[in-house]
């Protein structure tokens, strides 16, 4: 087992996109090559989305999406970071991931030994007047996003690629290692540590500096007006409105914000080398959620059905022990975002020190062999639109939409705080009213208001947009999704799996009411 873990949670990274994935648009060496270390799983899927509910699932280990759609950690639950405190396990953040620092995502960070926060990523409120020396980013001139005036003040005191958010990040986590956790000095009791490093990069803004900026671009027909750095989020091409060329263009500016982070990426690695650290040290490097690009017409995060490009995700397992004839091989069990809790608390000890209840399942014994899988399904979604059940290890996928109209819907949260974005105040949720009433969460006794809403609410997008019906998959002969198995036999054994899967992890009945499975 090892002593130590470092995490690298990457947002929004393509699982398709790399090339230990099979990926040959992008260059992606540094994750290729921990995927030669290491383990390489192959139907690992999200649970709860987007950003903050993923990083609930990591670091509560208990599902988000069937409850609420945004938020910070409840009253009735702790990080993994509180019983490894407790333990006297050193547990170190590094992160430039903005809503971490903001109402609605404010006390993840907390009960970490300490952690540092990068400034400067999308909408962090960093700087209130553009640099005037105009020295440094806007020498690659971007368009402007009306909705994202922060990002275009913030960019302008970029000098250098090593003024970026992500590069600065790498970099601090390097300092963390080497000063406050991988110290040559070991002191006995502070011996294991958690480094865990949430990086935002590949998400928007897909803006870097040269020669990043042009690495992927097409040299036949070379872009010469002002860098597209904002995906829209878009079901359609027409909902989009880019022109095929501006696409292109688009999805080149992930690829090269993607290259730029994995080399930086790579200096971390190379620390891990310097400290000796891996024959007692696992790497892990995850991701929240995907990113459409283009694919079937969509952009961004929008509010369609889970597709493989936003829900199969990348996960890469360096472990200490792991024999030559291991190493670069693949696990094909069925694992979820919230099996990483579950393995970092096994990893530690301190499972029988977590009190709230968890959904997860510890990954070690897929690791070390012993067995084959450790799960039959995971459940998947967004607060208020489909609910995904995955299983046949990952080969089946089943949206079930809402029967009628998306009701009744409700959240459950003593935490009203969700998805501050100030530039989409149609993003936040009504206060409660007198509408709402106390219940308790599975697992706790901890009184909870459950917010009952209806038509008459202004909901966040996701929830009102428009559904497509059922969708149901066999990726194993279908990979592309495009043959939709609905009203076959195979669709009752599926919906006869997803009531089994709300019901174990004691789901809200209204769940089951607006999916038309009561």
């Amino acid at each position: 087992m090892p002593r130590n873990v470092i995490v690298v949670m990457l947002d929004s990274l393509n699982r398709h996109l790399l090339g230990c994935y099979g990926g040959a648009e992008f260059d992606t060496p540094n994750l290729d090559r921990l995927a030669a270390r290491g383990l390489r799983f192959t139907n690992h899927v999200a649970g709860s989305l987007p950003c903050m509910p993923a990083r609930h699932d990591i670091l509560v280990g208990a599902l988000d999406f069937l409850w609420r759609p945004w938020g910070s950690i409840e009253v009735w639950e702790d990080a993994i970071t509180y019983p490894m405190r407790s333990a006297g396990i050193t547990t170190m953040l590094v992160s430039d991931h903005p809503h971490l620092f903001e109402t609605g995502g404010e006390n993840y960070h907390c009960d970490f030994t300490a952690w540092d926060y990068v400034r400067g990523h999308e909408d962090d409120p960093w700087r209130t007047r553009a640099d005037p020396s105009w020295i440094g980013a806007p020498a690659l001139d971007a368009r402007p996003a009306p909705w994202r005036r922060g990002y275009d003040i913030t960019r302008t005191h970029f000098r250098d690629e090593s003024d970026f958010p992500g590069p600065r990040t790498m970099r601090a986590a390097v300092d963390s290692l080497h000063r406050e956790v991988g110290s040559s000095e070991r002191v006995p009791e502070r011996d294991r540590f958690l480094l865990f490093v949430d990086e935002f990069d590949p998400h928007e803004p897909f803006d870097t500096p040269a020669p990043w900026a042009s690495r992927y671009d097409d040299p036949s027909d070379p872009w010469t007006d002002p860098l597209l750095i904002w995906p829209p989020y878009a079901r359609t091409p027409e909902e989009a409105g880019l022109t095929e060329r501006e696409a292109r263009h688009l999805r080149a500016n992930y690829g090269a914000k993607l290259s730029m982070i994995d080399a930086w990426l790579g200096r971390l690695i190379g620390a891990v080398d310097e400290r000796a650290l891996w024959d007692d040290t696992a790497v892990i490097v995850c991701t929240d959620h995907g990113h459409y690009l283009g694919e079937r017409g969509i952009w961004g995060k929008p509010a369609v059905p889970l597709y493989g490009q936003m829900m199969h995700l990348p996960l890469i397992v360096c472990w200490p022990g792991l024999g030559p004839e291991r190493r670069g091989t693949t696990i094909d069990a069925l694992t979820t975002s919230v099996d990483l809790h579950a393995t970092i608390a096994d990893v530690f000890g301190v499972t029988g020190e977590i009190e709230h209840r968890t959904h997860g399942r510890s990954l070690v014994p897929l690791i070390a062999g012993t067995e084959t899988r450790v799960r039959e399904w995971a459940l998947a979604g967004v607060w208020g639109r489909e609910v995904q059940v995955v299983s046949d290890r990952g080969a089946r996928r089943y949206s079930r939409a809402p029967a009628g109209d998306n009701a009744p819907l409700a959240m459950w949260s003593n935490r009203w705080s969700t998805m501050p974005v100030h530039a989409f105040p149609q993003l936040r949720l009504p206060r409660p009213d007198k509408r709402a009433a106390l219940d308790t969460m599975p697992g706790s006794d901890v009184p909870v208001i459950r917010q009952p809403f209806d038509e008459s609410d202004r909901l966040p997008f996701w929830a009102t947009r428009h559904f497509t019906g059922n969708h149901l998959y066999d990726v194993a002969e279908d990979p592309f999704e495009q043959r939709n198995l609905v009203g076959s036999e195979t669709e009752r054994d599926a919906v006869d799996l997803l009531v089994a899967a709300l019901d174990d992890v004691e789901a809200p009945r209204e769940q089951r009411v607006r999916l038309g499975l009561a």
